[in-house]
């Protein structure tokens, strides 16, 4: 797409849309809100996740269903080319302005929504990796770096709250994105055919898989206990279910989505407006160079291309790529994640109702906490802030391993409580981190470059959008591996036939066809024996906190540009 006034789509460009005196510049920030709150629903993906692994089975999962490793991925590709497209459009979007960059992320994230509903219709996981995965990222991207730069401009006053607000809608995408995803899939949602209870039908298995003889022939079935039956979009009875009877409703909710953010970020595109050279807000002084200098702020430019060789560009790059990591895999599983440290000792956790209304306080407090540290770091400065969001992290994640083991033990919500306020306030510093980093940016480079600077920045919002997820769900998975373990060696060897239907030395294909599980297993191990299941992420945490401990240092030893990476010298 060209950035020539005379083309086709010149209506788009840049030029096009230059306010004229007197414009209000408090309109566009409605404009970025908006979009940024249908890619923020980016945030609620957890919502899907036990959709998507249970798509056959419906009710529990089948051995034909996908796993939740391969799920949880599709949302870490989203990231990564979230974080590429940003890296390449910066310098497109210094050419081509806001609303041609809006409009192309509105036909991808709108586009990849479509494309992922025909890969959930069809069970073929790679559509929903090139639909939601890789389009909707690209559209995720551009979506992003929109509007930070021509609200950079427009509030040069406020640059830390201009931020705040550009971002602002992201983190709370996923407040309207939870409750319409959750009423939208118990919408499209079909419930399996019911056959009975376990014991009323002979069950067969077969590598470990569970099939029923009916005079058709053999059918293949699941076997879902009364928790499981009881969490489905149309709740049913424990039992026997027929795998590829049902419905999840996620491929109709895809469908449904895609439309609608379409249309929405297409109209807040055409809302977009970026101020005419020179302009300035009325009676606005800037700082005086003394004053800038303890807050850090420069008064020179550095060109896109000179950032990068700058040591501040790849300190502040580990900065956020660390801050990205702690929060990003967390927040992928939060759903899952709080539902296995507090299901299986406080059963409200586990039902629908609550684990929406969690996912959905993650967005609010993720949203409010960008506009909240964003404006913050106007008056305590964008190093201090970061050192709260590291300091106070650190803690907060050693935290969650003791909460975990100590539900274990004492099933009381106090310690529901602990984690709550934990992950809450963790959520915050997430969001907050998104928010300060672009005003971070332009205080150490200056404004000229700022969009396309934080494009290129936000390759480590990609880096970690594949370590965050990697790290939650292999350490998730050895600790999953060694607690089933566990648990067999403590149950008698002619029980566990008798449930399963074959023997323990098929304990690995019974686990890979979801026929073993640790809350089945639970039901067959002695008395007073301690579910497992809330200290699967314990590690993880343990990791988390640590990287907080290194982006803290990378932090501390940022300093002014150096003056000969500034804009007068890159162009002799």
């Amino acid at each position: 797409m060209s950035n020539k006034t005379g083309g086709f789509f010149s209506f788009l460009m840049k030029e096009k849309i230059i306010a004229k005196a007197g414009f209000n510049r408090w309109l566009v920030p409605p404009a970025s809100i908006a979009i940024h709150l249908c890619i923020g629903s980016v945030y609620a993906w957890s919502i899907f996740n036990p959709a998507l692994i249970k798509e056959l089975g419906v009710v529990t999962g089948s051995a034909g269903d996908w796993t939740l490793s391969s799920v949880v991925w599709i949302f870490s590709v989203a990231i990564v080319f979230l974080g590429l497209s940003a890296a390449v459009a910066g310098k497109w979007l210094e050419a081509v302005g806001p609303r041609c960059v809006g409009v192309t992320a509105a036909f991808l994230w709108g586009g990849g929504f479509i494309i992922g509903s025909v890969g959930i219709a069809t069970h073929q996981l790679w559509l929903v990796y090139l639909g939601y995965g890789a389009l909707g990222g690209c559209g995720l991207g551009l979506g992003y770096v929109s509007p930070v730069s021509t609200l950079l401009r427009w509030f040069p006053d406020k640059r830390g709250m201009a931020t705040g607000m550009a971002i602002m809608g992201f983190g709370g995408g996923a407040m309207i994105g939870a409750p319409l995803i959750a009423f939208l899939l118990k919408l499209h949602a079909v419930a399996p055919t019911y056959l009975g209870a376990e014991g009323s039908v002979k069950l067969i298995t077969e590598a470990g898989k569970r099939f029923v003889e009916t005079a058709s022939g053999s059918i293949e079935v699941v076997v879902a206990t009364a928790s499981e039956a009881a969490t489905m979009a149309i709740p049913g009875d424990a039992g026997i279910y027929v795998v590829g009877s049902g419905n999840t409703g996620a491929a109709g909710t895809f469908l449904t989505l895609g439309i609608v953010y379409f249309i929405v970020m297409i109209i807040a595109s055409f809302s977009y407006r970026v101020p005419a050279e020179g302009w300035e807000p009325e009676g606005w002084t800037p700082p005086a160079k003394d004053e800038s200098a303890k807050s850090m702020i420069s008064h020179n430019h550095v060109h896109i291309d000179q950032a990068i060789k700058t040591p501040q560009f790849w300190k502040l790059w580990v900065v956020l790529c660390f801050n990205v990591t702690a929060g990003i895999g967390v927040i992928g599983v939060a759903k899952t994640m709080m539902v296995d440290i507090f299901g299986s000792t406080l059963p409200t956790v586990a039902t629908a109702t609550f684990a929406g209304t969690y996912v959905l306080m993650i967005s609010v407090f993720n949203m409010c906490g960008r506009f909240f540290w964003a404006s913050i770091s106007d008056f305590i400065g964008r190093k201090n802030t970061y050192h709260w969001f590291f300091a106070l992290g650190t803690l907060l994640y050693l935290s969650i391993p003791y909460a975990a083991s100590q539900v274990s033990a004492d099933p009381s919500v106090t310690w529901l409580i602990m984690f709550y306020a934990a992950t809450m306030i963790i959520f915050t510093m997430y969001g907050g981190g998104f928010a300060t980093i672009p005003a971070y940016l332009a205080d150490i480079f200056g404004t000229l470059h700022v969009g396309g600077i934080h494009g290129r920045l936000l390759t480590a919002w990609a880096t970690a959008g594949v370590l965050g997820p990697f790290a939650i769900t292999y350490l998730r998975n050895m600790s999953l591996n060694d607690a089933i373990a566990d648990l067999v060696a403590k149950i008698d060897p002619a029980v566990f036939q008798a449930k399963f239907g074959s023997a323990v030395s098929q304990l690995n294909e019974l686990v890979a066809a979801k026929t073993v599980t640790v809350s089945k297993l639970m039901e067959l191990v002695p008395a007073g024996t301690i579910d497992p299941t809330p200290s699967l992420y314990n590690t993880t945490m343990y990791v988390m906190a640590a990287l907080l401990v290194i982006a803290f240092f990378a932090n501390l030893t940022v300093r002014p540009v150096d003056a000969k990476h500034h804009v007068e010298n890159t162009h002799p």
